[in-house]
């Protein structure tokens, strides 16, 4: 006879999505932690497994194991306290970013420069975006469910410094960028013969990149208003000098990875849709 205890310990949940709990018990010897989520649907791959643990939203048998590599027994409880929406916080900032500034990608062809691990891809997609070039100058981080989505083109080891139409064929709706260690100059000017006509750059503006040296404090941060509205000046003058309007600025919701405030600013402008180095 099966009692309902036992019952309840083999049972397992199938929509895992749609929980922001997920409990399931097995039996067996040792696993990895990162292993045992993927085992049990908890993550779509070792990626995702490993980000959540890292992020502290895995418990073990009631105790917040942060080590991927971690061996704990099959049979443990594994609770995730919060699923991710995105494959990254980089499609919660986006989509911030979307409803904020008013745009809204539905059916757009769209280019995520500095796409990593794919959180703003994911956004777009999930915003109903026809189709998306993933550009980044990195390799083998984008996640592994958008590199095999049929939506989505992977521009690996791809410097976005010189995209052309050789690379994004097709004309863009909506550019997106999130790109770390470089300024946002180098990267506007090619972008605008992308698009067709009606040019759309939602750009994530970090002023510990856009600041000179002698303006960003200890660790990387950036103190003051002033120094925030001075990082914003400089990318919508330049943006002026391509033709392109600031037309909104909107804090981002999250801070960045050492806790620096960021901002999204929307680009607008007409492109003649055509470029020299073809």
């Amino acid at each position: 006879m099966i009692t309902a205890a036992a019952q309840k310990r083999h049972r397992r949940r199938r929509d895992w999505g749609n929980c922001s709990q997920q409990r399931l018990v097995l039996n067996g010897k040792k696993q990895r932690v990162d292993a045992l989520l993927v085992a049990r649907g908890l993550a779509a791959s070792i990626e995702e497994a490993r980000r959540l643990i890292g992020a502290g939203h895995v418990l073990v048998d009631s105790r917040r194991r942060d080590k991927a590599g971690t061996l704990v027994a099959s049979s443990s409880e594994i609770v995730v306290k919060k699923l991710r929406k995105y494959v990254s916080r980089g499609g919660d900032k986006l989509e911030a970013g979307l409803r904020d500034t008013a745009v809204d990608p539905h059916d757009w062809i769209c280019a995520d420069i500095g796409c990593s691990t794919g959180g703003f891809t994911d956004c777009l997609l999930q915003h109903g975006a026809q189709k998306v070039y993933a550009v980044d100058v990195g390799y083998g981080q984008l996640d592994w469910k958008l590199r095999t989505d049929k939506r989505v083109v992977v521009l690996e080891r791809t410097n976005a410094r010189f995209l052309t139409r050789m690379q994004i064929p097709l004309p863009i709706d909506l550019a997106v960028i999130d790109a770390s260690f470089i300024s946002l100059q180098p990267l506007l000017a090619p972008l605008v013969p992308l698009f067709h006509n009606e040019v759309r750059v939602l750009a994530l503006v970090k002023p510990q990149f856009q600041l000179p040296r002698e303006a960003v404090g200890p660790n990387g941060i950036v103190v003051g208003s002033d120094r925030h509205q001075q990082a914003l000046e400089m990318v919508k003058n330049f943006g002026a000098e391509l033709g392109l309007q600031c037309t909104g600025i909107v804090p981002a919701p999250i801070r960045g990875a050492k806790g620096n405030q960021e901002f999204f600013m929307l680009l607008t402008g007409v492109s003649s849709g055509e470029q020299d180095n073809l």
